[in-house]
């Protein structure tokens, strides 16, 4: 597993050169000793692996930029992707001093090696469309919802999906999977939501989607107290979350969304090993006491069983058995 004596590590994503796995992961010194004050100190971080287990970490990738911008408070999570000329995009979230965190935007930085990105002068920064979804103005939530960008291609086009909220609805049941699209990685337009609102979540954070073993599924992340109420009453616990979906641009149904993981695992990630078996890795949130930890595990592999994705456990362990969904 990845943990760091220095920091925390929390949300991460991952990207592949054909000889090295190279995870990136949101990170935050361990002396600030209350974990909630990570969130607006966190940089992303860079370890590189070849079998997804034994990580070595270097220097940073992105940190805040300096003041003003729109990224001079924190970073947050992304994707990597590699285009037709070799170069590679990180695309990631971004917050200001001068807004205090509220206004969430997405932009990007490129490399030609994976380990020192440049910030282009012209990059585009993409924010909500308000025919949609909701703004800072219109918000019926802590903030403005528009993280967590995760970028592929499908046929011609570029995908983004998108942390998003809807403009209308119960305020505690708005969250949709945003999107938008682009010919180029660098000109994106936002287009309407890949889901419907009303589906029993507030947010619906950090997606990705694959295609495992032939069949398309998304993967999210919502914790209990971000549950929509009706949800939470059935059943108040959060998690890493799987949702049938008709392709990796969906649609997506959320309302059959189920939990893979309880919450003491979250942002689950899907990535194929070198044999081609899928695994899925996350950080570990909480633990047996409800303590914060900040650390990413091992890879766990993962298999279809009657329709839906399940996590095979394979360590002796006990205590990792039960963050696993039954």
């Amino acid at each position: 597993m990845l943990r760091l004596a220095s920091s925390w590590v929390w949300d991460f994503w991952i990207a592949d050169d054909g000889d090295r796995y190279h995870l990136f992961f949101l990170k935050a010194s361990r002396a600030l000793l209350d974990p909630d004050r990570r969130h607006w100190r966190a940089t992303i971080g860079h370890a590189t692996s070849t079998d997804l287990t034994t990580w070595t970490e270097h220097a940073d990738a992105v940190i805040p930029d300096d003041s003003p911008a729109f990224d001079d408070l924190s970073t947050w999570t992304g994707s990597v992707v590699r285009d037709d000329n070799g170069t590679w995009r990180m695309f990631y979230t971004a917050v200001s001093r001068a807004e205090g965190g509220l206004n969430q935007r997405i932009s990007s930085v490129v490399s030609d090696d994976l380990f020192t990105w440049s910030r282009e002068p012209d990059r585009q920064i993409l924010e909500p469309d308000a025919r949609w979804y909701e703004t800072a103005e219109t918000r019926k939530w802590p903030d403005q919802a528009w993280r967590d960008p995760w970028v592929f291609r499908d046929q011609h086009n570029w995908h983004m999906l998108i942390t998003a909220r809807a403009n209308h609805g119960d305020p505690d049941n708005r969250g949709v999977i945003g999107h938008a699209t682009s010919p180029d990685l660098t000109h994106w337009t936002v287009q309407p939501p890949l889901s419907e609102p009303g589906a029993g979540f507030g947010h619906i954070e950090v997606v990705q989607t694959a295609i495992v073993d032939g069949t398309p599924v998304g993967l999210f992340s919502c914790l209990g107290p971000e549950l929509a109420h009706d949800r939470h009453a059935e059943d108040p616990v959060g998690g890493v979350w799987a949702v049938p979906a008709d392709s990796l641009a969906g649609p997506f149904r959320l309302a059959d969304a189920y939990r893979l993981t309880d919450e003491r695992l979250y942002v689950g990630r899907l990535v194929q090993d070198r044999a081609g078996q899928w695994q899925i890795l996350a950080f570990r949130n909480d633990d047996e006491n409800g303590g914060w930890v900040g650390e990413i595990t091992d890879p766990q592999p993962v298999r279809w069983v009657d329709g839906r994705l399940a996590i095979e456990v394979t360590s002796h362990d006990a205590k990792e058995r039960i963050y696993v969904e039954r």
